[in-house]
């Protein structure tokens, strides 16, 4: 797979994000900040991982306002300006973003491994009481299609995934080889919400992840990676990036 070949699907935000400092991210889902008028709310985190190196106390953070009178949180937490190997830059945290680019990709005939597929059907059940993101299909056949949200980075332009440990998607892993085994196809999208050059699985973080990750690429799991360009007013999937995670 050649590297930084250049693709743009774009996701612009409903309305302008709002600035906030980051106080403190806990409980998992929940995030303290502090509002241009000094005060403080809580905010909803949309991220189960350990946010590592994206949760420092001081960070520039960016919001979306709820239009539903009736959720009990009225903020979201959507991207921090994270202090980076190779510098700051702003990246994404909200977990739920990538499967809306990849919808859109699709929607625009612009992704290139689903190319000739006519629909994308999402939480479709599959496996061992698990939900794919998506079905594709098309006259070529059903293709699974799983995606993970990445925002790790330990080294100067390299993206991790995942940041803590990961069974679920381990388990994912090995359900998407069951499939290809079982004669179809299926397909990992891991969506980068940060500028990167290069992809590689966490394997010291998370060994059993890595083991599934190698064993679904020797099965026949296609695995794609793709950067974004990230910002105050939409998160763009820029380039496709190389996976060098080796065998």
């Amino acid at each position: 797979m050649a590297a930084h070949v250049r693709v743009v699907h774009a996701m612009r935000f409903a309305a302008p994000l709002t600035e906030a400092r980051l106080l403190r991210r806990y409980k998992r889902f929940l995030a303290d900040v502090r509002l241009a008028d000094g005060s403080v709310v809580t905010a909803h985190c949309a991220n189960p991982g350990a946010m590592l190196g994206l949760a420092a106390e001081g960070s520039r953070v960016l919001l979306s306002a709820s239009t539903n009178p009736a959720r009990k949180l009225a903020w979201s937490w959507e991207l921090v300006e994270a202090d980076l190997p190779g510098g700051p830059q702003w990246v994404g945290i909200n977990t739920a973003r990538p499967n809306h680019l990849v919808a859109e990709a699709f929607r625009e005939g612009r992704l290139a491994p689903l190319a000739g597929a006519t629909s994308l059907r999402p939480e479709v059940a599959y496996g061992r009481a698990s939900r794919v993101d998506f079905l594709a299909d098309g006259p070529a056949g059903p293709c699974h299609v799983e995606v993970k949200n990445c925002h790790l980075m330990r080294r100067a332009g390299l993206a991790e995934f995942p940041d803590c440990k990961a069974a679920r998607s381990a388990r994912h892993m090995d359900e998407l080889a069951e499939v290809v085994r079982s004669g179809g196809r299926s397909l990992l999208v891991v969506v980068v919400q940060m500028r990167a050059d290069a992809f590689d699985v966490a394997g010291d973080l998370d060994p059993t992840f890595a083991a599934a990750f190698r064993r679904a690429r020797a099965a026949g799991v296609e695995t794609r990676a793709y950067a974004c360009r990230v910002g105050p007013e939409e998160v763009t999937i820029a380039e496709e990036i190389p996976i060098v995670t080796g065998p």
